[in-house]
């Protein structure tokens, strides 16, 4: 276990809502126009609905070919479209973690219904994501108060975790989603249990928000219900691929998610007060981004939250005079691996991300600049 790990283990008694109440940071952000800040964080009905309609699309025809060619039996030809089927199945935890922050669409009813939907499809619950999000954006690599990403991590490249993520992930691991361990949550969660629920979360993320905490289980409850009823209908049809194709996308072809998703914050450091240090920005190809819904733009996203995803390479573009310079995706893996060779022999070290000038913390807040969208329910803002 590394001593971050250690560290948030004695913590787990201490209920969330307290640490926010003492846990205080005042993040360096980039100067930029205030005007220009303010318009693109305007959101779109219409590029929302194309980022909703066009991931859902994708994956409706990737699925349909997938049946054709296995009701032709063409088996070749339907374990290559079954790869692509759940490569786009994996990324549905992009549009849940956009749309819990709320930011995509003007109209709010069209931002609850495709949460809502990526929900249920991507196996992800919520209700608990906007809880654990918020303290993430609010204490971003701050192990007291940021438990989805606990540094150190490891960039795995091992061979028989590489063969899971190429076909069906059973046993999960970082920044992928393995059958096991979400199906446990879920049945953990639906009985009231949230011993650990995600990531490195526990009981003391729900302590005093018990409304919230029955929502929690009620949408897991929802959510194995819905997976019930597709799983038993597609066997009393007689067509299992169906259940494979709807409740299993997510768990087939991890691989290029678990690629696009980990240089995000891996091998960067913790307990920082400048973004810039504890979150990476990658260029990728436009059907990568269109799948991560632009979250490659992850640095920018995080300085100003309150941001749509689809506005996000504008902002850097407003913001580059001060940023540093985007990775390439290999540059990234590169970077991260090399940084975990260091931390094999020393597991405090972390990579110290060069910046164009050594920004200090703000004094005053900017709500605007702070913002990260209507993320969690309205008593957890603060």
């Amino acid at each position: 276990m590394n001593p971050l790990s250690s560290k948030i283990k004695d913590m787990k008694l201490v209920p969330m809502r307290e640490v926010s109440k003492t846990l205080q940071i005042r993040w360096y952000r980039c100067p930029v126009d205030k005007k220009i800040l303010r318009d693109l964080m305007m959101p779109s009905d219409a590029r929302g609905l194309f980022m909703s309609l066009g991931h859902l699309s994708l994956w409706l025809a990737t699925g349909g070919v997938t049946f054709y060619l296995f009701s032709q039996q063409m088996w070749v030809g339907c374990l290559v479209a079954l790869f692509f089927h759940g490569t786009v199945g994996s990324f549905f935890t992009a549009p849940h973690h956009e749309l819990c922050h709320r930011t995509v669409f003007k109209t709010k009813w069209l931002n609850e219904g495709f949460l809502r939907i990526f929900s249920l499809l991507g196996w992800n619950n919520f209700e608990i994501y906007q809880f654990s999000h918020n303290y993430h954006h609010r204490f971003t690599l701050h192990p007291e108060g940021d438990r989805e990403e606990v540094m150190p991590a490891t960039p795995s490249l091992r061979m028989l975790y590489l063969l899971q993520l190429l076909t069906l992930n059973i046993f999960g691991g970082y920044q992928s989603k393995g059958i096991l361990p979400t199906l446990q949550n879920f049945v953990l969660i639906a009985a009231n249990r949230f011993d650990n629920p995600f990531n490195s979360w526990g009981e003391e993320l729900y302590s005093g928000y018990d409304e919230h905490r029955r929502r929690a289980s009620v949408w897991a409850r929802v959510t194995l219900l819905f997976h019930a009823i597709v799983i038993s209908g597609s066997l009393a049809v007689g067509q299992p691929i169906l259940a494979v194709l709807i409740s299993g996308s997510p768990f087939v072809a991890n691989f290029w998610r678990y690629i696009v998703g980990v240089p995000m914050h891996c091998g960067l450091k913790s307990n920082d007060t400048d973004f810039r240090k504890s979150v990476r920005t990658i260029t990728l190809d436009p059907l990568s981004e269109f799948l991560y819904w632009h979250m490659n733009w992850h640095l920018e996203h995080h300085m100003f939250a309150g941001v749509p995803c689809y506005n996000l390479k504008a902002l850097h573009s407003a913001t580059a005079d001060d940023m540093p310079a985007p990775r390439t995706l290999f540059g990234a893996w590169k970077e991260m691996r090399e940084t975990w060779k260091c931390q094999k022999a020393d597991p405090n070290y972390a990579y110290d991300t060069p910046v164009p000038s050594e920004g200090l913390p703000a004094h005053r807040r900017d709500s605007v600049a702070a913002s990260i969208g209507e993320l969690g329910p309205a008593d957890l803002r603060f």
